[in-house]
């Protein structure tokens, strides 16, 4: 199995998605934050890209 080469980047939930849109409430699910200072680590898609740029003033990001 080939490793992966892809970066990864570090995503902190840092205010709470309540009184957002429903659309930016679920890009903050879908990168797997559910409560404040909750962190994930993802790869640095476009696709992940565009759910952190939806959500960029509730979030933190760092390289992982």
């Amino acid at each position: 199995m080939a490793m992966s080469n892809k970066t990864k980047v570090k995503v902190t939930l840092s205010r709470s998605v309540h009184g957002q849109l429903q659309s930016i409430r679920a890009s903050v699910y879908g990168l797997g934050l559910r409560r404040i200072r909750d962190s994930r680590v993802v790869e640095d898609t476009r696709e992940v890209r565009g759910m952190i740029n939806a959500a960029k003033h509730l979030l933190a990001v760092e390289k992982a």
